[in-house]
């Protein structure tokens, strides 16, 4: 039991006060010029981009089968929530990042997401939505619409606790020795979900390589979380047995 609590402590880095923070912050983006830290920063950006827009897309695409009224309604209620959810999951990152298990889950998650956008890209199936017409970008989501005002708000509320956790978990997995650029990264997911997801979901797919370049760089810190997220588990599992 005491080797469980002392991991537990371990797993859990506290990203101090805001002196602190502010110091990692100061002290990641002076060194940006590393290799390591240039790589973490453009990862994190990539991922706050593409996971932005990929979470527009799918609320549009889920409340395009409604009246426009509804539509509207459910729209602004997704975008709203996803907002409000990743700083909610931005604020609880070093609790996060103490759960046993999260990564690895995240990891497994984010490789979902991945592949979610892989068929996006590839293009429009049958009894895939057309998009709904407030959000540009959402016509090749190869995601069903749905058929009713509770229902479409039900797969927008999933939908958004899924992908803001995963997007703050890969934020965290990306640039997890680097709190400077992991506190950044997580205010920039947060402001582009709040100011810029519908234009980021309109270049997205007006550009598609950009979205190639977000999933190449979404697969390899899943792979990473997964790697990461294992070692984690491990000495639990070896403490309890």
């Amino acid at each position: 039991m005491h080797d469980l609590i002392a991991l537990a402590a371990a797993a859990a880095p506290s990203l101090g006060g805001p002196a602190e923070i502010w110091a990692a912050i100061v002290k990641d983006f002076s060194n940006l010029g590393t290799p390591s830290a240039m790589a973490a920063f453009l990862q994190v950006l990539a991922i706050d981009i593409v996971l932005a827009g990929d979470n527009a897309i799918v609320v549009g695409a889920l409340a395009a089968g409604l009246p426009p009224d509804q539509r509207k309604k459910v729209i602004a209620i997704g975008v709203l929530a996803a907002l409000v959810l990743r700083v909610a999951f931005a604020l609880m990152v070093t609790w996060l990042l103490g759960i046993v298990g999260l990564i690895l889950a995240g990891g497994l998650l984010l490789l979902w997401v991945a592949w979610r956008m892989y068929r996006d890209l590839k293009g429009h199936g049958a009894g895939e939505s057309a998009g709904s017409p407030e959000i540009e970008g959402d016509e090749h989501s190869g995601v069903a619409p749905a058929k009713s005002f509770a229902a479409a708000a039900w797969s927008v509320a999933v939908a958004d606790v899924s992908m803001s956790l995963d997007n703050v978990l890969a934020v965290a997995g990306a640039a997890r020795d680097h709190p400077g650029i992991l506190i950044v990264g997580l205010i920039v997911a947060v402001a582009l979900m709040g100011i810029a997801a519908n234009v980021i979901a309109k270049y997205i797919e007006r550009y598609r390589w950009i979205g190639w370049v977000g999933l190449a760089v979404i697969v390899y810190v899943a792979l990473k979380m997964i790697y990461d997220g294992a070692f984690q588990v491990a000495p639990y599992a070896a403490a309890a047995v």
